[in-house]
């Protein structure tokens, strides 16, 4: 990466610091583990002759870390161990991967926000970015269950505004057919037609119409069957047989039980001939009286563009709408309450959490002066300004962290009051204050200490390590007073070597710390006389 060959470094738990010259690199370390984590930066990574730049960070993950949820929403593995890999080609593509798993820069993004914090002057990441400042303020007021009540609460809100809103919408649009569904539902009320009547009808129509040509036949036929006809013919026939059987020496037998079969079948012909000569007999009136009611069964389907045997089942979607407009005063009376009383619910519950902020925020700002005070900005006044908002999700407050340099000087925005270093000051109190208890995040103050120095270089230091006693803390400094402080330390320096400028880390103990901190006080010739100072420091 640009002046960094091949570096590995392993930081401890506690106040780790970064030391060097101006230009050693180290804001080049801290380029190359936000380019890991996916913050925006520097575009351009690589090295000069190399094809490509690449930066690993191993983090270890305790059971209950919320990066563990960022994985599992984005269906990467989960170990105790995350390892995050990003590498940058020369023609400028960035390729990432978490767990070994290609991974977005937007996860990546999301994984850095719940391990890495940066702080420095040019803090907008973090605490000098507005828009953050209601979440640290719930965060320091552990305010979570409040919170998750108020998002749920306006959720209900939501859902009950949007629920009334369709059914305005469905009201207004029944409303404006009104008089078409009342026009033809009476219509479909009067004319009442049936699942499968069109097709009966049609048939009925078909036999009238040809009854008339048919008929006569059927009639011959039915007179050619009859007793006059083949019937009598048949039973005289029977009856001659029958008579002279006895002397036929059962010759006749056979003949006779065919002849009784046949007028059998003769007298089923018969009958449904008579059957159907029944059928076709009808009033004239019938046939007029058939082809109106078809007509009119087919000119409804046709005018509701439906199938005629779906008209009884239309008729009742218009009978619901119908229903529903008669009903609807009554259904928007009802929801109309239900978003009143969300409404209500959704007050409630942020007003709580908005009491809850100014409580938390009474007590960050009385925090914030005991923690002010050692950094000898004792006249200083920090305060947390609650305004109110359009209501969502997170309440109906606007939080802003405003300061006044001075008594009697106007409050303003933190980052636009304080000067370099007490805005450096203001920024390591406020992180005292909103981390006291957390643990699972590793920080990093980039020349935090920047404008100060003597006894309120030391008070940052102490804040320093105070801050890293239960986590882990990354400073780059050039402060004696800071450096001296921490529990380890790095130097970071640069070599020429075969013509190429190289940046290397070191870490320091005994003697060789005893030297830097030394040179920090000193410049670049170090005397015995800071050889003292320096172990005086340490000393503590």
């Amino acid at each position: 990466m640009l002046i960094i060959d091949r570096l590995e470094l392993d930081f401890q738990p506690g106040l780790n610091v970064l030391t060097g010259e101006t230009g050693a690199g180290k804001s080049i370390l801290l380029d190359s583990l936000g380019f890991v984590l996916g913050w925006r930066g520097r575009a351009e990574l690589v090295r000069a002759g190399a094809e490509q730049g690449e930066v690993t960070a191993v983090f270890d993950l305790p059971p209950d870390h919320a990066a563990r949820a960022v994985l599992r929403e984005a269906g990467l593995p989960e170990t105790d161990e995350l390892i995050l890999r990003r590498v940058n080609t020369r023609d400028g593509r960035k390729t990432a991967f978490v767990n070994d798993r290609r991974a977005s820069g937007e996860v990546l993004r999301a994984l850095s926000d719940c391990l890495v914090e940066l702080h420095g002057q040019q803090d907008d990441r973090g605490l000098l970015n507005p828009r953050g400042h209601r979440d640290l303020l719930d965060e320091f007021a552990d305010a979570g269950s409040l919170l998750a009540a108020t998002r749920a609460a306006w959720r209900d809100l939501g859902a009950a505004r949007k629920a009334m809103t369709a059914a305005e919408a469905a009201l207004d649009a029944v409303r404006a057919e009104e008089d078409f569904l009342r026009h033809a539902v009476a219509e479909l009320d009067a004319l009442d037609p049936q699942p499968g009547e069109e097709a009966e009808l049609d048939q009925r129509r078909r036999l009238m119409q040809a009854s008339e040509k048919i008929r006569e036949d059927i009639g011959k036929a039915h007179d050619a069957l009859g007793y006059d006809g083949a019937e009598g013919l048949m039973a005289n026939a029977l009856r001659w047989l029958e008579d002279v059987a006895e002397r036929a020496e059962g010759q006749l037998e056979a003949p006779l039980d065919s002849l009784g079969r046949a007028l059998n079948e003769l007298a089923e012909a018969e009958q449904g001939v008579a059957r159907c000569l029944d059928a076709l007999t009808f009033n004239p009136t019938d046939l007029e009286l058939a082809e109106e009611r078809l007509f009119a069964i087919r000119a409804l389907a046709r005018k509701h563009a439906v199938a005629p045997d779906d008209l009884a089942a239309f008729a009742d979607g218009l009978r619901g709408k119908l229903a529903a407009l008669d009903g609807g005063a009554t259904d928007l009376r009802a929801l109309a309450q239900a978003v009143t009383d969300a409404g209500a619910a959704y007050a409630a519950t942020a007003a709580q959490l908005s009491d809850r902020r100014r409580t938390a925020a009474s007590a960050l700002d009385q925090a914030m002066a005991a923690e002010l005070a050692p950094l000898k900005m004792e006249r200083a006044v920090f305060t947390t300004e609650i305004e109110p908002s359009e209501p969502g999700a997170q309440g109906t407050d606007a939080v802003a962290f405003c300061v006044a340099t001075n008594p009697g000087a106007p409050s303003g925005p933190l980052n636009k009051i304080a000067s370099g270093g007490e805005l450096s000051r203001f920024l390591l109190a406020l992180k005292v204050c909103l981390t006291a208890g957390s643990t699972g995040i590793t920080m990093i103050f980039d020349e935090i200490d920047r404008g100060v120095g003597g006894a309120t270089a030391d008070a940052v230091g102490r804040r320093l390590a105070s801050l890293a006693a239960d986590s882990q803390v990354l400073v780059v400094t050039h402060s004696p007073q800071v450096a001296a402080r921490g529990q380890h330390h790095w130097q970071v320096a640069k070599r020429v070597a075969d013509g190429a400028t190289l940046s290397t880390v070191t870490a320091l103990n005994g003697d060789d710390r005893i030297d830097e901190i030394a040179r920090m006080l000193a410049g670049d010739t170090v005397t015995r006389e800071a050889r003292g100072a320096a172990r005086a420091l340490l000393a503590g």
